[in-house]
């Protein structure tokens, strides 16, 4: 059961709810590197994973949505500068592995 987080009066209530938090943000990064995967099966190329362009307007759209919710925007920056860091890399192994074997 979820409860705000005034309605927590311990650091047990506290830590329940930022673990049920951290299951549906592992549920949802799963569900995102599924779609990243599959981005990767259909580039051709290693280069097509990191697109500045793309990336950029991202992080800007991270950053304004951020700030809508209350969030710091350079925090919100770095867990998506990461994410998309790690998933560049990844695609780009995807790819070439493919690129070799092919």
């Amino acid at each position: 059961m979820t409860k705000p987080p005034a309605d927590c009066m311990t650091k047990e209530d506290v830590r329940a709810e930022i673990d049920r938090i951290d299951q549906g943000l592992l549920v949802l990064l799963a569900e995102r590197h599924r779609y990243v995967t599959r981005m990767a099966e259909i580039k051709t190329d290693p280069h097509e994973a990191y697109d500045p362009t793309r990336i950029e307007a991202i992080i800007s759209k991270q950053r304004g949505r951020a700030e809508e919710l209350d969030l710091d925007e350079d925090q919100a920056e770095l867990i998506w500068r990461t994410l998309i860091n790690w998933n560049v890399n990844y695609e780009k192994g995807i790819i070439a592995a493919r690129k070799r074997q092919g």
